[in-house]
């Protein structure tokens, strides 16, 4: 009886170190798992805003550049948002005295900025600079994809370090002149090879494969 007692004893104790040794394991490998998912990452999540702004009324249908509120994009590393005395001028009074615009009254009678909410965000220790990238001919849309089409903007790229890699690794392939930086689906001249392009303004440009640390951790 105390043999029978003693295996029990023995196959519980191990039955536990097994279990013990899952968890161990297994949640570590779940959490590594989820935060690669698109949904831990953000991906296509919606982010409200104080103001239901839609890129799609702003750039396809008024034909608005993106430096025009982002006006810092090609000088620093913020791309920058606008002003709120930015935004009434192009509004007639019957929107500016609409609902929507409540927090665009309040925010010109306070002077204080309307709060926007991220909706593509890096973690803390990850240094990116939205003028290099312009100015080196990475066009917004390689990014943050078609605003035009979007009545939400919502982050559409995983912005994971291996994706960024993937670009740094060979850059040529999501290059394009400069001055086409902000065109929403652009694409090369007729018969000319998006590759050969790239390659040619990586000379142009002076454009290096950056895939040391220090290029985002500083």
């Amino acid at each position: 009886m105390a043999s029978l007692f003693t295996r029990r004893a023995t196959t519980r104790l191990r039955l536990a170190i097994v279990l013990t040794i899952a968890a161990m394991v297994g949640v570590p490998l779940f959490l590594m798992g989820w935060v690669r998912t698109p949904l831990e990452r953000g991906e296509f999540q919606p982010v409200s805003q104080p103001i239901p702004f839609s890129h799609q009324i702003h750039v396809r249908g008024l034909r608005i550049d993106c430096r025009y509120c982002h006006y810092t994009v090609e000088r620093a590393a913020y791309a920058g948002m606008p002003s709120t005395g930015t935004c009434v001028p192009c509004h007639k009074q019957v929107w500016l005295d609409g609902p929507w615009f409540a927090p665009v009254r309040q925010s010109l009678a306070s002077g204080r900025p309307i709060e926007w909410n991220r909706v593509n965000q890096l973690p803390g220790f990850v240094y990116f600079d939205h003028a290099i990238h312009v100015n080196k001919g990475v066009g917004c849309e390689s990014c943050h994809g078609r605003v035009d089409t979007m009545t939400t903007a919502v982050q559409v790229q995983p912005l994971t370090m291996g994706w960024c890699l993937d670009c740094h690794r060979q850059p040529a392939e999501r290059l394009r002149p400069v001055a086409q930086m902000t065109v929403m689906g652009w694409s090369p001249p007729a018969g000319e090879s998006r590759l050969a392009l790239g390659r040619e303004l990586m000379k142009r440009y002076h454009v290096r494969r950056m895939t040391d640390c220090t290029a985002c951790h500083r």
